[in-house]
């Protein structure tokens, strides 16, 4: 195995057990700066969806709406499955003061949720929300 953080190459196997006896490996693999980590994966792509499972696999209703919503306007957007992440499922509602998910960001911020996507996109304005 490799090891890398924040995008630098740490070192293989070798390198991971020596900094665990030494005791620094959980020191460099804590999250550390968790808004530095949700201001990356927020800017990923133009436009980010946080949401409970995949576009492919959405894992709950909200989800499932948004996807079939984007899906129906031919919106293209990178995604983060807030599942697989705990530090990054509750970090973000912090972050962004907004409880619920899926969250939708246009160009590093914040859009809204399922709601004000809704909204937008009876108002014929979702396409100009996304692309500020």
């Amino acid at each position: 195995p490799l090891l890398f953080v924040n995008g630098e190459f740490v070192g293989g196997f070798d390198e991971m057990k020596r900094l665990d006896e030494q005791g620094k490996l959980a020191n460099l693999c804590a999250p550390g700066n968790l808004t530095q980590r949700l201001e990356h994966l927020i800017n990923k792509a133009p436009v980010m969806v946080f949401m409970k499972g995949s576009p492919d696999a959405p894992r709950c209703g909200f989800s499932r709406t948004l996807v079939e919503i984007f899906k129906k306007n031919n919106v293209t957007y990178g995604s983060f499955d807030i599942l697989m992440d705990e530090d990054v499922r509750q970090g973000l509602k912090q972050y962004s003061n907004w409880p619920t998910y899926p969250q939708v960001y246009a160009k590093g911020t914040l859009v809204g949720g399922l709601d004000i996507i809704k909204e937008l996109e009876e108002s014929g304005e979702l396409a100009a929300a996304l692309n500020p």
